[in-house]
């Protein structure tokens, strides 16, 4: 959520890539966990992250290839698969995968002509559609070719437990060099020994992994509960007053929306539609600015436009849109790897027409959302959440989910132009999960354009092309505002 900073490519600048991968913890975060098992028991919660480059010319395959060898040098975590610890006590460890194979993770195929990108991303979905191998690490890439004027499509999908949106595309980018030739004398390193660990030692290293983080978090919790008492002897009634306004922060942040959302949203299903749209990014940001708010503002308001246009062209009344969005909370010391967002749902203002006073209305509440002290309420709650059956927290997550009729993701991308084994990419379309809403839209900014790729549930939207008509109408509607001329 907000307006990131922008990914320079590492092997575009002066950049010691030793430290890459430095931080990335053995075991998956509680948050984690629960991503990568609730999917066992709701197939409806598969959270893989889908990046689409669409590219000018069809990349050097052999040079293509040493680049993911290269990467997984530096980032040993694609090389790794995550070991259940035996009876699943504890969370899952990453370890090196002994038959790990390049061939199998990345891949390659020609469409048959005439084919076009709408082609390709049929493809891309139907990647996205397939569960991961868990006995392997989770992650997929594929070449397209075929496109017309010999244009390709790169696709890569990777299992949320792995990366948040921010740390995929900052994985992506060591993919990535500023110039069409091989970069030469790129430094490099061994490959990480593969590693045999089972359920029974996996369970080992979580145990030693819980016993290193214990002193931290009794010194965390004792000198919090110190500096609680303390604050209480001294000021009774701030502290009071702090903790009850905690208090209603968590309540805030866990209550779903009042809104039931739009009766024609309303089933959910297995199915999955891609689409894409985009708009150059310094008009959206004259846009956002004319009616007085940020890009995020203005991408959030032309989203509930088009789900009002859809509601109408169907003959219905717009209703107010449940919706929810993830709060960045990665900082640039963050490790690239691991989940480090938040969750906030609201009611999005759909029903009202004036864009101007729509934008105002969602940058209200965005900016309330931003300072909820409860904002990582979630994150909190995981060690607790991450200790029920799985199925009894599928059920629940799946419940709270399926109240949404959309989210909506923003991440920075990349400001300048990039290449991928020689050819130019020349957009990048995200394709965030959708884990039980009806639609999932996630905007990235690459090289001055906004793509924005939405991820339809095809039980809710039945009528796709409609819907991406609609949501064209309100980009349209949004960008009008910063035209000359244009009454505000």
């Amino acid at each position: 959520m907000g307006d990131g900073q922008p990914l320079i490519p590492p092997s575009a600048v002066d950049f010691d890539l030793s430290g890459v991968a430095a931080g990335w913890n053995r075991t998956m975060s509680d948050l984690e966990a629960g991503m990568w098992r609730m999917e066992e028991a709701q197939p409806r919660l598969r959270s893989p992250i889908v990046a689409v480059d669409l590219l000018d010319e069809s990349p050097d395959w052999e040079r293509l290839v040493r680049a993911h060898e290269w990467a997984s040098h530096i980032v040993p975590r694609i090389r790794m698969r995550a070991v259940e610890p035996v009876f699943g006590l504890g969370n899952p460890v990453w370890s090196v995968d002994p038959e790990f194979d390049l061939d199998y993770h990345l891949r390659r195929i020609r469409l048959p002509e005439p084919a076009t990108f709408d082609h390709a991303l049929r493809i891309c979905r139907h990647l996205a559609c397939e569960p991961f191998d868990k006995a392997r690490p989770p992650w997929t890439a594929m070449l397209i070719e075929g496109l017309p004027d010999g244009r390709a499509v790169y696709v890569v999908k990777t299992h949320h437990s792995m990366t948040d949106g921010m740390g995929g595309i900052g994985l992506m980018t060591l993919l990535h060099s500023r110039r069409r030739e091989p970069t030469p004398d790129k430094p490099d390193r061994l490959p990480a020994p593969p590693e045999n660990l089972n359920t029974v030692t996996a369970l080992g290293e979580e145990v030693a992994t819980q016993l290193r983080r214990a002193p931290g978090r009794i010194r965390g919790l004792v000198g919090g509960a110190v500096r609680t008492a303390a604050a209480a002897v001294t000021d009774p009634l701030g502290t009071a007053g702090e903790v009850f306004g905690y208090a209603n922060s968590v309540r805030r942040i866990v209550t779903p929306p009042p809104e039931e959302g739009s009766p024609l949203l309303r089933n959910r299903g297995m199915g999955r539609w891609f689409g894409v749209l985009e708009v150059g990014l310094p008009e959206f940001k004259v846009a956002a600015r004319a009616a007085g708010g940020s890009l995020n503002d203005a991408y959030v308001a032309a989203l509930l436009g088009g789900f009002a246009r859809y509601q109408s062209a169907l003959g219905q009344a717009p209703s107010p849109v449940p919706m929810g969005m993830p709060v960045n909370l990665r900082t640039a010391s963050d490790p690239s790897g691991g989940n480090r967002f938040a969750a906030v749902r609201f009611v999005g203002p759909a029903t009202e027409s004036d864009p101007t006073t729509r934008i105002a209305k969602v940058r209200t509440i965005v900016l309330g959302l931003r300072e909820e002290p409860a904002i990582d309420a979630l994150d909190v709650a995981a060690p607790v959440l991450s200790r029920l059956p799985t199925w009894l927290l599928a059920t629940w997550y799946l419940s709270q989910s399926t109240a949404l009729d959309l989210q909506a993701s923003n991440v920075a991308g990349v400001p300048v132009p990039v290449y991928l084994a020689g050819a130019r990419i020349e957009r990048m379309f995200p394709f965030g999960p959708a884990p039980g809403c009806a639609v999932m839209a996630t905007l990235v900014s690459h090289a001055g354009v906004c793509c924005i790729g939405v991820n339809l549930d095809t039980a809710a939207v039945t009528q796709p092309k409609l819907f991406m008509n609609c949501l064209q109408d309100g980009l349209d509607e949004i960008i009008a505002l910063g035209e000359p001329g244009e009454t505000r």
